[in-house]
């Protein structure tokens, strides 16, 4: 943009022809056109003496050189799968059939982008892959940011490098891929759990488990755990922090495949490829990176789903009418605030997830740097939930998070579907998750997750010795009065990096305990005959 007084004579006769019918006469839809009319004003401006026929010449002269169309950076340029998205938004607005229906310069179309913040995530992402990319193979990755409170589209990313054809550059994964979303599902199965009475709290045996599967191939499911071992009696909050298979299989089996399903779909997760069945809960179907951040903002939002949007205002160029106004969205309570805060305070609490994924991981939001957090130095840091997320054979790879501003999703992987190589959710997406969640945050103020109140904080011993704190929702904290196991002890392993969702051939591997932790015991035993699960009781 410059101003008029800026302008030359065939800059200002070129744009001097356009008003009187831009569409006709706009020069780079229409270059014969828009040539003649220029040449029309240049014509009049000089038979009314206002310049002479050499300035006529040179202008004319100016308007042939193939520099004088200078494109300026757009919207297209910057954020071209955004843009694209826009378009087929407006499509969607207006009742259109496809885009060429669309006015080409008859709009003004005010979108929620963050243009700059874009630019800044872009280089996040691209800069990791670079790190990653040799040793790896790991070459793309897609990213949305959502402010949940509005569903206001804040950053779009479908790619690192849209002209990029080596890694298919031009698809949008953020909108138009179904990538499986490992682990990251976990959240929408255990709070279904949730909705049946359970609590963080619950206790649940992560052991050797083979299910019927009706229909399926094999037609039994026996699920393992990314390192080939079982660790005992532990709480939900403990196994779905650590992202363990076995015992999310068993909530999934408890709380049933079509509930499971529901919920989901409550949330945001419209549309899937798949068919569903036990590793759904391991993030067996195919979903959109746009659903996923946006049904994960359902529990930043208190229980309370708002659809995402990128349109926020359209005026007429002509008439500089309001066309269309972006209604401001209440949302659909879809879970109650206190389920969604007892997700939002597991998905939190980095102490529980300490034994797999060890401290000091990306997903938490310190200030300083990781190297600065293992030397005791974490900065200031942010309250953030996030969940991680790997497929079989490290194809897809996810980190999906929320603050108490903004919920952002990251998919790391290549888009022809090859496999990565040993990278797991907190070495593909979560680094670019931490650092791009940083920059969005700057200048917001700090502050905690809200507790909606209405649930009851109790202390639960469960007949073989696991004892912990956490919250319930009243009427529902477990009592006991089976007396307690001798325990058998188990040996000590130790933990591995970050569990990624892959389940690999079932193999040997002796229960180990998780590190010491309220909620994640330091030691866990088995018991021969466990109670059955009654009204939410005793172990799953």
């Amino acid at each position: 943009k410059r101003a008029a007084s800026q302008l030359d004579l065939a800059q200002a006769a070129m744009l001097a022809g356009i008003p009187s019918n831009p569409s006709a006469f706009d020069p780079l839809l229409h270059p014969k056109a828009g040539f003649q009319r220029f040449q029309t004003v240049l014509g009049l401006m000089v038979t009314q003496h206002y310049i002479t026929r050499l300035e006529a010449l040179d202008a004319m002269k100016e308007a042939q050189s193939p520099h004088f169309f200078k494109k300026a950076p757009s919207l297209l340029d910057r954020a071209p799968h955004f843009t694209s998205f826009v378009l087929d938004q407006l499509v969607h607005i207006f009742g259109l059939k496809n885009r060429s229906q669309l006015s080409r310069s008859g709009m003004i179309v005010n979108t929620t982008l963050d243009i700059n913040l874009q630019d800044k995530i872009q280089k996040i992402a691209q800069g990791h892959i670079a790190e990653l990319r040799a040793a790896h193979n790991l070459t793309n990755a897609a990213e949305v940011l959502i402010d949940y409170h509005s569903g206001a589209i804040i950053s779009l990313l479908g790619s690192i490098d849209y002209n990029n054809t080596a890694i298919n550059g031009q698809f949008d994964v953020a909108t138009q891929g179904y990538r499986q979303p490992g682990s990251s599902f976990k959240p929408y199965v255990y709070v279904t759990a949730f909705k049946q009475g359970a609590s963080p709290a619950q206790a649940i045996d992560d052991a050797p488990t083979t299910i019927a599967n009706p229909g399926g191939s094999p037609a039994f499911y026996s699920p393992t755990n990314y390192d080939l071992s079982f660790h005992g009696h532990m709480t939900m909050r403990c196994a779905l922090q650590n992202s363990l298979n076995v015992p999310a299989v068993r909530v999934l089996k408890h709380v049933g495949i079509s509930a499971a399903m529901q919920t989901a779909k409550d949330m945001g997760i419209t549309s899937y490829e798949g068919t569903p069945g036990y590793s759904l809960v391991l993030g067996g179907l195919g979903i959109r990176l746009i659903d996923h951040t946006s049904a994960m903002g359902t529990f930043a939002n208190g229980g309370v789903h708002v659809g995402y949007y990128a349109v926020s205002k359209v005026i007429s160029a002509a008439s500089h009418k309001v066309i269309y106004q972006h209604q401001i969205d209440q949302g659909k309570r879809v879970i109650s605030p206190q389920l969604a805060y007892m997700m939002t305070n597991v998905l939190s609490d980095n102490t529980a997830r300490i034994p797999e994924f060890f401290d000091c991981n990306v997903l938490q939001l310190y200030s300083k740097s990781q190297d600065n957090c293992y030397n005791g130095d974490r900065g200031i840091v942010r309250p953030a939930a996030a969940k991680t997320g790997t497929t079989q054979n490290f194809r897809d790879n996810w980190t999906v998070g929320y603050t108490t501003d903004y919920v952002m999703g990251v998919w790391a992987g290549n888009d022809d579907n090859s496999p990565m190589y040993n990278v797991t959710g907190v070495q593909g997406a979560a680094p670019i998750w931490h650092d791009s969640m940083l920059v969005a945050e700057q200048g917001h103020p700090i502050r905690d997750f809200i507790n909606p109140g209405g649930l009851e904080q109790a202390t639960v011993t469960y007949p073989d010795g696991v004892k912990t704190t956490d919250w319930f929702i009243p009427g529902t904290v477990p009592t006991f009065t089976r007396p307690t196991p001798v325990p058998t002890p188990t040996d000590a392993a130790t933990p591995g990096h970050g569990t990624p969702t892959p389940t690999p051939q079932p193999g040997g591997g002796n229960p180990i305990p998780p590190q010491a932790h309220p909620y994640c015991p330091s030691v866990f035993s088995f018991v021969d005959n466990p109670p059955a699960n009654q009204s939410g009781n005793g172990w799953w």
